[in-house]
């Protein structure tokens, strides 16, 4: 058997081993370390008990050195008793030979230390919501968070951008007056406001429904039709793969309840994805393209990436929201994020009449120029009315196109702390007005409305919001 010098005060042989299985040990002295990457030093000690193989602390050097440093734990003699993995399968040594005790697969595909295991340490899996599946050092996978400078995960890794806006280009990375990034996420503060209330600009009166509201991220813009395009790519891949769907139970909010979620108001949480309403998304360009001639999708990307996504339906909504690293706002965060909070504004802005010059709101088809209301042109790209912020900065919070929100329509409960009706009825809420309103009084913050949520329509976009 090769050997290689002894450390001074080692008793014993010292040998180099090749990979994870037995391979032939060859002279590290006659190869030099250059020709040794990959292989892993061990030593004999022939007086201890059993002749076992043991580790010294005196060798790590000359590992370094002559075997690449690495250390294998699935080499050594075989010991009537003892396991070792040989790739994907365990092994275990009986009357002195290796015998094959399984085969990794299913759940536990991976081999550590002659067990089957779920995963290999170290490896990375799949992403839910924006935590990164990995595995431990005792082989199970579990769940960890993208830590704050690369908060987002997606395929399998924690990056510093929404999938939607990874890409750059015309509706991803050039909103606004300042032409940034369409996936601008501004900090919304929590705290208590009415969720019914009349504002005629001198304050708010006649409150009701109070809610309590936990600090939470909401979009500055509307989601766009290029950001759109960048999921629909994903749930239908041009190369033909599986394509994306969310996880049973992603898209809540798991930064309220222990990961729970929003508090549901007929007891219990948020249920989050469910797995059967997979079938619901159906993005194809006829669905996409549901109400001409005032829908926004084009089949390929064309001059119209800037306006806001229409004629998606509300499952289509929240798989968008929960592949793109958030969730769909609750009613009670959105009417929160409009009406400035406690504040509650008359609309988003304060309580500036919005004219007819789309510096605040887009409505009456006033936008681009006051002509008869004929087609998609009298939509505006996201952040057109930059005078329409609210007060954390969100804009075409009112007008352009109404938006989905999480909860089912029905009647306020009281009371309500992180909120949410999760209890089925016939219509999901959507909030904010359109471009083709004809009154200043569809812009206000507390109206609410309805829509069927299989229901397309042209004047119906989406926005997310996000974890704190």
């Amino acid at each position: 058997m090769p050997r290689l010098a002894r450390p001074p005060g080692v008793v014993g042989e010292i040998i180099c081993v090749h990979g994870l299985n037995r391979g032939p040990l060859l002279s590290p002295m006659s190869l030099g370390p250059s020709r040794l990457k990959g292989y892993d030093l061990r030593v004999l000690e022939p007086f201890t008990p059993n002749h076992g193989w043991r580790w010294l602390p005196a060798l790590l050097l000359l590992a370094d050195a002559a075997c690449g440093g690495r250390v294998s734990e699935a080499e050594g003699p075989c010991v009537d008793g003892r396991s070792q993995c040989d790739k994907a399968t365990a092994q275990t040594c009986t009357g002195g030979q290796w015998v094959s005790a399984a085969t990794c697969t299913g759940d536990t595909p991976a081999c550590l230390k002659g067990v089957c295991v779920a995963c290999s340490p170290g490896a990375t899996g799949t992403c839910t919501d924006n935590s990164l599946q990995t595995c431990t050092a005792s082989g199970q996978w579990q769940l960890v968070a993208c830590p704050d400078d690369t908060p987002f995960c997606h395929e399998g890794r924690c990056t510093e951008t929404p999938p939607s806006c990874q890409r750059g280009g015309p509706g991803l990375s050039d909103c606004g007056e300042n032409k940034e990034s369409c996936c601008t996420t501004l900090e919304v503060t929590g705290g208590i406001y009415d969720r019914t209330y009349t504002n005629l600009g001198s304050g708010p009166v006649r409150e009701a429904d109070p809610a309590t509201i936990s600090g939470f991220r909401l979009d500055k813009y509307l989601v766009t039709v290029g950001r759109f395009r960048q999921f629909v790519s994903a749930v239908l891949p041009p190369d033909g793969r599986v394509g994306y769907t969310p996880p049973a139970g992603s898209g809540k909010h798991s930064h309220l309840n222990g990961g729970n979620g929003l508090n549901a108001t007929g007891g219990g949480y948020e249920p989050g994805w469910v797995a059967t309403d997979d079938r619901n998304i159906a993005l194809t360009s006829a669905n996409l393209a549901c109400d001409a001639p005032y829908d926004t999708w084009t089949p390929s990307a064309g001059d119209d990436e800037n306006l806001p996504i229409t004629c998606e339906n509300w499952w289509e909504a929240y798989a968008f929201c929960i592949w793109d690293g958030g969730f769909l706002p609750s009613e009670a965060e959105w009417e929160y994020g409009a009406a400035g909070g406690s504040q509650q504004r008359e609309y988003p802005w304060g309580s500036t009449d919005p004219g007819t010059s789309n510096q605040y709101a887009i409505y009456d088809c006033f936008y681009p120029d006051g002509s008869a209301c004929l087609n998609a042109s009298h939509i505006a790209p996201v952040g057109t009315p930059s005078l329409g912020a609210g007060l954390w900065g969100q804009l075409d919070l009112a007008g352009n196109v109404n938006e989905w929100n999480l909860d089912w329509y029905a009647n306020y409960v009281d009371p309500c702390t992180d909120c949410a009706n999760s209890t089925a009825a016939s219509n999901r809420v959507i909030r904010g007005g359109d471009f083709f309103v004809d009154l200043v009084s569809s812009l206000l913050v507390t109206n609410r409305y309805m829509n069927g949520p299989s229901l397309r329509n042209g004047a119906l976009g989406l926005r997310c919001a996000r974890t704190p």
